[in-house]
């Protein structure tokens, strides 16, 4: 099996690409699977496509090879990710490759689940040729709670907030108001198909007394979030519009010690309640309750509560072009004081326009990515 970066070309960086593109298409899709995309490409040319479409649907070699039919023999195939080497919901991937005559297989990274792995080195045991590790950070960028989830046991936390241009959530008014335009609001509906829960803090749930669902997204996500609200005393009312739908989506509120009738008044209407005495003993409870991947959606609160522990995974930071100025809420205000040299630094892993508005997606410099 070859690693080194002098047995890759420009095609390999190519047709890797293509099949991470493949991948994508199981957004919202696939978890707790990961998205996997897959290019059989023959003398040049592309043979066969395909990706894993759904949980429990055929994987993304497997459509790949049904679509090249007899063209696979002696091709080269392009996986994001190893082909699995156990009998799941589908025999292993790595028996079809080779009874297909795939002669070269590349693939962008090593599956780390001890249950799959060991599709490569099946493979190079029986002559072919592979190589390992093109294009490996966009693929483990895109399944990055995935990889999370094989080697810590909290969540995958995303901490999305839209701010203005100086950094504000809201004005000097706190009077409810959209900052960012109608596609913005529409990639959160998209990001929040792609994760096991949406969050917000007490003090979102009773400004803004929100749904937390996924709307408008097409494929609508398999299986819609739990809604998540963080509430030390279990405040949050029974008439809301989370409450009074806990029976038609998962809902949870993580408290401490609520008053006994607050807690069984939401108990009743079909809330769970998780008691935690910290953020991070929360978020433990959360990854035992199948939450493998969380959206926390703010406010100043719980995004300075969550860097404060230094709880999130990735910032995803939507910017407005609006300066709100004296007197305005600040997104990390709550969080303790800092200085350039000694703060922990992010890298961009992901910047996008969405009409006006601008998405940054950071995660923290190697080194600074912190344990449960």
């Amino acid at each position: 099996m070859s690693e080194s970066n002098r047995d890759r070309t420009s095609a390999d960086v190519t047709f890797m690409r293509r099949a991470l593109e493949l991948a994508a298409r199981g957004w919202g899709q696939v978890a707790p699977n990961p998205m996997v995309g897959a290019v059989i490409v023959r003398d040049g040319a592309v043979v066969g496509e395909g990706w894993h479409t759904r949980y429990g649907a055929l994987h993304a070699e497997r459509e790949a090879l049904a679509v090249a039919g007899d063209a696979a023999r002696g091709a080269t195939m392009y996986v994001s990710l190893e082909p699995c080497n156990h009998t799941g919901k589908t025999p292993p991937c790595s028996e079809a490759i080779y009874a297909a005559g795939i002669c070269r297989i590349v693939a962008a990274v090593a599956d780390p689940n001890p249950v799959a792995q060991g599709g490569l080195d099946w493979l190079s045991a029986r002559g072919v040729d592979v190589l390992v590790g093109i294009e490996s950070e966009r693929a483990m960028e895109l399944n990055a709670p995935f990889f999370h989830a094989l080697r810590c046991d909290r969540p995958f936390v995303q901490l999305k907030l839209a701010m203005s241009l100086d950094g504000a959530l809201a004005d000097h008014t706190r009077k409810q108001a959209w900052l960012t335009g109608a596609a913005a609001r529409a990639e959160v509906h998209r990001l929040r198909a792609s994760v096991d829960g949406v969050a917000v803090g007490i003090g979102t749930a009773l400004a803004d007394d929100p749904m937390l669902n996924v709307r408008g997204i097409d494929p609508a996500p398999r299986i819609q979030p739990a809604r998540i609200v963080f509430d030390t005393s279990a405040r949050l009312p029974v008439t809301s519009k989370l409450v009074r739908t806990a029976r038609e989506y998962r809902t949870l509120v993580v408290c401490r010690a609520p008053e006994p009738a607050r807690a069984a008044a939401l108990e009743a209407a079909g809330v769970t309640l998780i008691r935690a005495a910290s953020l991070a003993d929360a978020l433990r409870d959360l990854r035992t309750a199948e939450i493998r991947s969380v959206l926390v959606e703010g406010g100043s609160g719980i995004a300075s509560a969550f860097v404060r522990d230094a709880l999130a995974d990735r910032l995803i930071i939507f910017r407005a072009p609006v300066i709100l100025g004296s007197g305005a809420l600040h997104a990390f205000g709550g969080a303790p004081a800092g200085t350039p040299d000694a703060a922990p630094r992010w890298r961009i892993v992901d910047s996008r326009r969405f009409g006006d508005d601008q998405m940054t997606v950071y995660a923290r410099v190697e080194g600074e990515l912190l344990s449960s």
